[in-house]
């Protein structure tokens, strides 16, 4: 299976160095159009978003990752990034509760 990056050119280059495919986006919006496009590829098992982008799209992201088993789709901290503290039980929560 493939792992796809989803961020400025920045984030997806150092993924790119170690084999892993990216696609540049410039926003939100587009970000979480690519992803639902990357939903219909049955060989992509990963998808790492930048941080940064997946901020505004959270709530749409975890509808995704209640109704697709896969990709798993993860977000981390882009080059420069702040490290934000992440509530990982919270984010099962909302998981579960929409699916």
């Amino acid at each position: 299976m493939k792992i796809i990056t989803i961020g400025s050119q920045a984030f997806i280059s150092g993924f790119m160095l170690s084999g892993a495919s990216g696609i540049h986006v410039k926003n939100s919006s587009d970000a979480l159009k690519q992803i639902n496009s990357l939903l219909t590829t049955k060989d992509i098992g990963l998808v790492l978003i930048s941080n940064e982008i997946s901020k505004e799209i959270e709530d749409e992201l975890n509808d995704i990752r209640s109704n697709n088993p896969t990709p798993l789709i993860y977000s981390i901290p882009g080059p420069g990034s702040k490290i934000d503290q992440v509530d990982y039980r919270e984010l099962i929560k909302k998981v579960l509760k929409m699916s």
